[in-house]
């Protein structure tokens, strides 16, 4: 039950927070537009990072940024297809190459598109299957996905600061893309 109180406290805070200045913000609509952020970030970090890269892993860490894009393929691709009645299983944890990751994470999103698309205001509160997550409110269980899928970008955020590339989130915000657009991530001097 507490778990419902934060997510929903969560939510109401996004709605409030991106609400401001382009008028007011739906439930759907709030959580459809985190997910378009977290989704930019992870794709143009998985991107820019050189295949060179993607074997990095600091001392004493539990995976290399291969480990996180495959982290982030397969635990999104296990939820979204799920939240949409299919199943889809990509294995992308034991891929290593750049392209069967960006590959991989490409699926994922795939299905999160079509989980996030699915959203409105009318099934928001739905009950739905959410994996080992359990029964959860439809909204919630896709806030989820974008909390996760936060959580593993800040990870590879310092990966990309660890090889002298600046993260997507940090180079968009200067070109006023701070919120989803494209831009590069290419070092600072």
């Amino acid at each position: 039950m507490t778990r419902y109180i934060l997510m929903t406290a969560a939510l109401a805070l996004t709605v409030y927070g991106q609400g401001r200045g382009r008028g007011p913000q739906t439930m759907a609509s709030a959580v459809k537009g985190a997910y378009a952020q977290i989704k930019n970030n992870i794709t143009q970090a998985a991107d820019e990072m050189p295949e060179s890269g993607y074997g990095f892993m600091p001392e004493n860490e539990p995976r290399s940024f291969a480990g996180w894009v495959g982290h982030v393929a397969d635990a999104q691709a296990r939820t979204c297809a799920g939240l949409t009645g299919t199943q889809l299983n990509l294995g992308a944890s034991q891929m290593t190459t750049k392209a069967d990751l960006v590959a991989a994470l490409k699926k994922s999103f795939d299905a999160c598109d079509a989980a996030f698309d699915a959203l409105t205001d009318a099934n928001a509160t739905e009950m739905v299957n959410a994996g080992f997550m359990g029964m959860q409110p439809r909204a919630a269980a896709l806030y989820g996905v974008v909390v996760h899928s936060n959580e593993c970008y800040g990870a590879m955020g310092v990966y990309m600061r660890l090889q002298k590339l600046t993260p997507p989130s940090t180079a968009n915000m200067g070109r006023g893309r701070g919120r989803g657009g494209r831009g590069g991530g290419a070092p600072k001097e």
